[in-house]
């Protein structure tokens, strides 16, 4: 069996801290995986001009797999500066951002929580389309058929692949009725080729039941900007969004990173939460084949959470060293299986 190539990019601010710690993990868990570091964000743009480098875009394509940390994009305007992770969507064509959210082992977590939102990444809102002057400024929102068919193929697959009843098209066709009405006809007309119920709602309902009662949706489906904010809203409860990951996914490129930002304002200081950058390589490994170390790593996550320590995120008082060093030794015990703890088997051609 071949080795993988992951590439690990930082970004900005935590990035650095956590990537490093999904590192260690990589390197306990996967050791035969071949690990090559790249650049990117906003500190990369201060210093050389370019948010995402062209040595670190060809990393990124060489390798098997991506995990980026976290890129710190200003909220004022600079010119010259793009997001990388918008044009990493751009370029490799990752048409689907996914980010599964389920309730962590945690004490007064919101129950039975078990969603998935697929948001098309390469149109609508983030797409880039804009112009602007000193009195007026201009974001054009496109849409196609081809896309919205595209990415609610994504979700049944997904939807069928992981044994899920139902997918939800969210949207907003009663005041946006050429591009949203475009985005939910062309989400049925591919839906209709799978075995699951297909319901629809409005974006501003589907906003209200995710942070009332999370756990009456399984998969939905929605447009770029629509499916960023519900992603946040969902990340409630599943523990915020220091605990839930997401992969941008392509026909046959994937970059994987934790939802939460740089957070600049505890960047260095040794007290950032990993457990959403190491879910992230949990979904990763999974991706690469490599499921058995994937479902080590996703307990151990669990683990952590429900015994500690914790980060001052959580509660707790830890740093991302103790999370790192507590994970790694759930890592390297049992895992639990439905009936006993048994230890895991190596597979063949399988690193754990």
């Amino acid at each position: 069996m071949s080795k993988h190539t992951v590439c690990l990019i930082p970004g900005d601010g935590i990035g650095h801290e956590v990537v490093a710690a999904a590192r260690q993990v990589l390197e306990a868990v996967a050791p035969a995986l071949i690990l090559v570091d790249a650049d990117a964000g906003f500190g990369e743009f201060e210093r050389r001009g370019r948010a995402l480098p062209k040595e670190t875009l060809a990393r990124v394509m060489a390798a098997d797999a991506t995990l980026l940390g976290a890129v710190q994009s200003p909220t004022r305007r600079v010119d010259g500066y793009r997001s990388p992770v918008v044009d990493l969507r751009r370029v490799l064509e990752l048409f689907a951002c996914v980010r599964p959210v389920r309730t962590p082992p945690l004490v007064g977590a919101h129950p039975d929580v078990d969603l998935v939102i697929v948001r098309e990444n390469t149109e609508g809102l983030y797409a880039g389309q804009e112009t602007a002057d000193h009195d007026r400024a201009t974001t054009e929102r496109v849409v196609t058929r081809a896309a919205s068919r595209r990415i609610a193929r994504y979700a049944g697959e997904l939807a069928r692949t992981q044994g899920r009843r139902r997918v939800t098209i969210v949207h907003k066709s009663n005041v946006l009725r050429a591009t949203c009405g475009l985005f939910r006809e062309a989400a049925h007309e591919a839906l209709d080729a799978f075995d699951v119920e297909v319901d629809e709602m409005i974006v501003d309902a589907a906003a209200y039941r995710l942070a009332a009662t999370p756990e009456a949706f399984d998969v939905i489906v929605t447009t770029n900007l629509f499916g960023d904010i519900l992603s946040d809203v969902a990340a409630a409860a599943g523990g915020g969004i220091g605990l839930c990951a997401s992969v941008n996914a392509g026909s046959d490129r994937a970059v994987f990173e934790p939802v939460h930002g740089a957070a600049p304002d505890i960047a260095g200081r040794g007290i950032a939460n990993p457990l959403a950058t190491i879910r992230a390589t949990a979904m990763l490994l999974d991706h690469l084949g490599l499921a058995l170390p994937a479902a080590r790593l996703d307990a151990a996550i669990d683990q952590v959470l429900e015994s500690g320590p914790h980060t001052p995120d959580l509660g707790g008082e830890a740093g991302t060293s103790d999370v790192v060093d507590a994970l790694l030794e759930c890592a390297a015990a049992p895992v639990r299986t439905d009936s006993e703890l048994t230890p895991i088997q190596r597979q063949p051609g399988e690193d754990l």
